[in-house]
Formats: structure tokens, sequence, C-alpha cells
């Protein structure tokens, strides 16, 4: 029976009932649907709006529920038109009518509003698990090769000489700027709609504070309205994943370029690559080459979320039920890339040589070769002159500025001195930036 039966004269077409049920979604949830019906059930108790043994009643039977679904002896029923309805029917069915008091002065509105914010909670912790866990892994394999040298890029040519662990550096600020959004999005999700009933709150003496306390909540919403009808939290975390999803994929586009034999900076291990049907000489980056592709899916539940919200009038609106499935995919692809990029990284061999031969053959202390005239008194636009000139002739000789003799340093500016070599070692470019 449907808990709005009372009103309607026949059944719902099955057409109707299987559009309208989001048990395969929200299902997921039952553990936090238990939670907030415990603490629901505990304050109408202690307030006397039910008797305290069907209070006492309630909780067991609940209990008694949640520990059969999370051990898989009671199974969701696929008819049922949600969580919310399957638990409440189960629990009547075991502790007669007192299961048909729990949903005094509560609605499905504000029961899923609750629900949906614990589940999201729970995500945070475990994704920023995850996320520190990834910069750990970035910090431990730039460790791992602390003097390797590697050409810094602008525009994907060839720019400044930098190190390989700096490289890595600016990926672990990316990743240490998401888990500040998550936190902060958490951080406001993290108060209580419940007792916001349908839309206008409820005329039984509920006690708000107390069942937010009990969930553990930070508060309580100000507006019932708003608490029904809000998934701002939604659009925040799927923001907030997008963008972890954007810099997944940048480092998932040069992880595919470095292990290409243009580059050969770095090697996947073998049980993070895959090979070809055809061609028996292809290790393939399909891992991050599928990190990449996936940032669009999360990138569209974002644009879903958006889209379905925009146009929505005060209080809840059946549009709303889509906001599961967009922004539990959204967790679901993120934590499912970041099991994979974890290892991937962690088991890469970097190749150290071929990084630094790469640095060397792409002038890239030009600049620190001009910065040598500037320090002898030359203004920077003669010395960046007498610097590009140089590169030139390299070019046309085949060589670098390593190995471009002295004598044509000097035919260039006079001011060169046998010094400009240890001037610009790669080496000592890097350590004067870092200084």
């Amino acid at each position: 029976m449907k808990l709005w039966s009372g009103r309607f004269q026949k059944e719902a077409d099955k057409t109707t009932n299987d559009f309208n049920s989001s048990i395969a979604t929200d299902g997921r949830m039952f553990a936090e649907d238990i939670d907030g019906s415990v603490a629901h059930a505990a304050m109408l108790g202690a307030k006397g709006i039910i008797p305290a043994q069907d209070c006492a009643a309630i909780i067991a039977g609940l209990g008694e529920l949640k520990a059969e679904l999370a051990a898989g002896a009671l199974t969701l029923d696929p008819d049922a038109e949600d969580i919310h309805t399957f638990i409440e029917q189960q629990l009547t069915v075991r502790i007669g009518d007192a299961g048909k008091r729990l949903h005094t002065g509560r609605s499905r509105n504000d029961q899923v509003a609750t629900d949906i914010r614990l589940y999201l909670r729970g995500q945070c912790a475990e994704l920023r698990e995850q996320l520190t866990g990834l910069i750990a892994a970035l910090r431990a394999k730039g460790d791992e090769y602390p003097g390797a040298v590697m050409p810094g890029y602008t525009h994907l040519q060839r720019a400044q000489p930098i190190l390989f662990a700096n490289h890595l550096l600016a990926y672990e600020e990316m990743f240490r700027r998401d888990l500040g959004r998550l936190e902060d999005a958490a951080r406001r999700m993290n108060v209580s709609p419940l007792g916001s009933g349908a839309l206008a709150g409820t005329g039984y003496p509920i006690d708000r504070a107390m069942t937010a306390a009990a969930l553990g909540f930070d508060g309580f919403t100000a507006s019932t309205l708003d608490g029904v009808s809000d998934r701002d939290f939604c659009i925040e975390l799927s923001a907030a994943l997008s963008l972890v999803m954007v810099h997944l994929s940048r480092l998932s586009e040069e992880l595919i370029l470095w292990c290409s034999w243009e580059f050969k900076f770095i090697e996947l291990d073998d049980a993070f690559a895959t090979g070809s049907s055809i061609m028996p000489q292809k290790k393939n980056p399909d891992l991050a080459e599928l990190i990449r592709g996936k940032s669009g899916r999360v990138f569209g539940d974002l644009m879903g979320l958006l889209t379905m919200m925009k146009g929505l009038p005060l209080a809840y609106n059946k549009d709303m039920q889509e906001d599961k499935d967009a922004i539990f995919d959204a967790f679901d692809t993120v934590r499912l890339c970041l099991t994979a990029a974890v290892p991937m990284l962690a088991t890469m061999t970097v190749l150290p040589e071929n990084m630094r031969k790469a640095a060397a053959a792409g002038f890239i202390n030009a600049t620190d070769c001009a910065d040598y005239l500037v320090g002898k008194g030359l203004p920077f636009r003669d010395a960046y002159k007498a610097s590009g000139t140089l590169v030139a002739r390299c070019i046309a000789a085949g060589l670098t500025l390593e190995t471009l003799p002295l004598a044509e340093y000097r035919d260039v500016c006079p001011d060169f001195e046998a010094d400009v070599f240890a001037f610009i070692a790669l080496e000592a470019c890097v350590i004067r930036r870092q200084q």
C-alpha cells in the first residue's frame, strides 16, 4: 500500500509506479534513513508525542532492520516506492500499529532531505581520505626522484628547467584545494532539515535541536521551506567533484604524453596498462585515458543538477528526485577514478635520464643565459637578443648551449666568460629558482 493511498479511489497504473519509484537509487541510503528515523522516534518519545512503549518498539525494530539489511539477510523490495516506504512498511509488519506512529510530525520531504545530507557527509569523508592518499602518492613519487631535472612547458613547448618533484607539487596543490572545497561544502551541508515537514513545519511540539544533535548536525535549517527544497549542497559538491576530475584529467593527460615514445619520461607498471588485440608491441595507458574520459561524465552530473533546479518554485517538487542519481554517480565516478589513479602513480617508473636529455635539447636555459649578461650590466632586452642569437647558432650547428664553444658566445657578446657554462647548467638554473 502506498503511504499516500487514502486520497485515491484506484490503484496507480504500473507505469506510474515504475516511473515514480526511486528505491533503485535511494535504497543505498537505508542506514541513513533508519538513523534519521531512530532520532525522530526518540524525540517523539521524549516530547510525549508518542507513547514511550511505542517509541521503544520502533527503535528496537529499526535496529533489527538496519542489522539485517547491512548483513544481506533482508533485501530491498524493488516494487517499493522508495526506501522510506519500504522501511516503514517493514517496521509495521514487525511491530504492528506502533510502526504507524513513526511518521508523526514528519514528511518524506524532510526525511529524504535529511537522508541525503547524512549519506553525502559520509561520502565526503571517504573521498577526502582518498584524496589524501593521492597527495601522499604524489609526494612519495617526487621524493623517490629528488634531483630529477625535466623541462617545464608552456604551450606544450619546452620552457624552463624544473625538478620533476616540483611538477608533481603543482598537482599536490590542486588536490589540496579540492580537499578544502569538499570540507567547506560538507560544513555548509551539515544542518538538519528534519522537522521542516512537507514545507511549513508541524503543529506537534517537536524538538529540532534534539534530532539535529542526535544525528551529528551542527544545527537545523532556519527556513522550513528551504529545508525541504534546498539542493545547493548537491550542486556545490558536484562542482567540487568536477574540479577534482579536471585535475585528475590534466594529470592523466600528462601521464599519457610522458609514457609515449615521443616523451618516454615514465614507464607505467604492467599491472596498470593494457595491450592491443592486433598490435603486439602496444602498451596502452588505458586507465589514465579512462580517467580523462570519465571527467565528462561528472561534468554532466553537475549540468544535470543545475538544470534540474534552475526553474523550480518553492518548495519541494518531484523533479528533485533526480538529485540522487546525479550526485551519487558523481561520487561513485570520482572514487573509482581515485582508486585507479593512486596505485598507477605509486607503481610507475620515472626515467630521469630521458627527462634531462629533453631538458638539455630544448634550450630551456636560454633565459638564464640572458640573465647572466644582465648580471654583467647589459639591459635585459639586449641580453635577451644575444641569447636568442646563440640559440639560433646552436640550432644551425646541431649543438646545445652547454656544448656551444665559448668563442661563439664571445662573438655574439664579449661580456661572456668561461663561467657562463656553470651558470647555465640545468641543475644550477633549478637551484637558483628555488632560492
